[in-house]
């Protein structure tokens, strides 16, 4: 495809062109501000000519940074209070063998008298 000769010379359309595409989300919408390249969908900063292999960790972490892991036993480390109910959860309640799921409620649990719950991974430390 041809392009009309106004557009062709165009300084902005060489520019786009000439950035690397973002290397977290492949986006070609990048642009250079001092020595970094940085992509406005995902906000990834990464310098010219360094291109990072490794990948984000996502593994869900308890209240103080300890990786958990479906399987774990965890303790509650604030008094919650249950949606639906009028009893709250107590801090140190046990909570064992955890399901990790998706979602902003990261943890999927039975919890004795309470029964089938979700909870958030930074109100629990790993037991």
């Amino acid at each position: 495809m041809l392009l009309p000769a106004s557009i062709a010379s165009c300084p902005i359309t060489a520019i786009v062109s000439t950035f690397p595409p973002c290397p977290t989300c492949s986006s070609t919408l990048t642009y250079e501000d001092g020595a970094l390249y940085i992509c406005p969908e995902c906000g990834h900063e990464w310098q010219a000519g360094v291109v990072s292999e490794k990948e984000p960790d996502t593994a869900p972490r308890d209240a103080y940074g300890n990786v958990l892991q479906d399987g774990d036993a965890v303790l509650v480390i604030k008094d919650l209070k249950v949606k639906g109910s009028s009893s709250m959860l107590k801090i140190g309640t046990k909570v064992k063998n955890i399901r990790l799921v998706e979602g902003d409620h990261n943890i999927d649990c039975k919890i004795d008298g309470f029964g089938a719950m979700k909870l958030k991974s930074e109100f629990v430390k790993k037991a």
